[in-house]
């Protein structure tokens, strides 16, 4: 078996680790596969089209994504093995647990201590993810972050077991961590949990932080050191580009840049291959040039590139 931890300056990817500077322009946040009670009818579930939407996602000028659907939610490593090799990318897969409401109080995660839950995550990262999350035999195909689910404003209990067994599952792995907000609310209160449990904020990506349009807040968050994912481009319903470009250029200019950009589609009547739109091309193909734009290249590959090394790899 090969050594558990993730070396340092290492991505684990699901063919394997990877330097990662060879891990060029990063999507900081896809779903390959999903499969949610929140998400009746709309579920990523088809290796094909699946296949078909990371090749477009390649084609937009993309060589890595970070795939962030966690344990119970519909993954399916080998597939994700099989894409990677198709689509041409270096796929990071994730472990862990996302917001309670992905599952519900009978579900048999939530009966899981914080104990089990650290042992769960750490035999993903270091032996392999099950074939199906509902099988106790692992593949060989091995996650390379674990990500938690946090509520509006709230920590559940089982949420915060999460937290422990990340927190236990990156003492032991070295695991960088993403973390699930809603509408960047609690931001400080998992990076203080976290810190408490000697995981770094500089080991820590703040999914979804640009929900909450204001940089008085981002910036406070990256001064801890945590990387903050701005991930809500093509959502007008919530915050339009037009929004998210302003934010961006503002932050930018005003302090360190450690933002990391995904564009989380997540949903089958999202991805072109399903007969959705806008698909993941969105990013590379629409939005990143209106960026450029903003603030310049050398900011933007700062984005794709140095931080996505960073957060993954760890200190250098």
């Amino acid at each position: 078996m090969p050594d558990g931890r993730i070396p340092r300056g290492h991505a684990r990817t699901v063919l394997g680790d990877v330097s990662v500077p060879e891990l060029g322009r990063v999507n900081a946040h896809e779903h390959g596969f999903q499969v949610s009670p929140l998400l009746p009818g709309d579920e990523l579930d088809d290796e094909a089209k699946s296949t078909e939407e990371f090749r477009l996602l390649a084609e937009s000028g993309f060589e890595s994504v970070i795939d962030a659907t966690p344990v119970g939610l519909g993954r399916r490593p080998a597939a994700l093995a099989r894409i990677a090799m198709a689509a041409g990318l270096h796929i990071v897969a994730t472990t862990g647990m996302h917001r309670d409401a992905h599952y519900g109080a009978d579900h048999p995660l939530a009966l899981l201590s914080a104990e089990e839950r650290g042992e769960l995550f750490a035999a993903d990262i270091e032996e392999g993810m099950p074939a199906d999350d509902t099988d106790d035999d692992r593949s060989d195909v091995r996650a390379g972050l674990a990500k938690v689910g946090v509520d509006y404003w709230r920590i559940s209990p089982s949420e915060a077991a999460t937290i422990e067994g990340i927190a236990h599952a990156h003492s032991r792995t070295g695991v960088p961590v993403m973390v699930h907000l809603e509408f960047c609310t609690a931001a400080h209160e998992v990076l203080d949990r976290f810190e408490s449990l000697g995981v770094p904020s500089s080991r820590i990506l703040l999914a979804h932080a640009d929900r909450d349009p204001d940089p008085g807040l981002h910036l406070d968050l990256m001064d801890r050191g945590a990387f903050l994912g701005y991930d809500g481009m093509a959502r007008p319903r919530t915050r339009s580009d037009a929004e998210l470009l302003d934010l961006t250029e503002r932050v930018v200019a005003s302090g360190p840049n450690r933002v990391l950009l995904g564009g989380d589609v997540a949903r089958a009547s999202r991805y072109v291959a399903y007969g959705g739109m806008p698909g993941l091309r969105y990013l590379g193909d629409r939005y990143l040039p209106r960026l450029r734009e903003r603030i310049g290249e050398d900011a933007v590959r700062t984005m794709l590139v140095a931080n996505p090394a960073a957060f993954l790899g760890g200190p250098q």
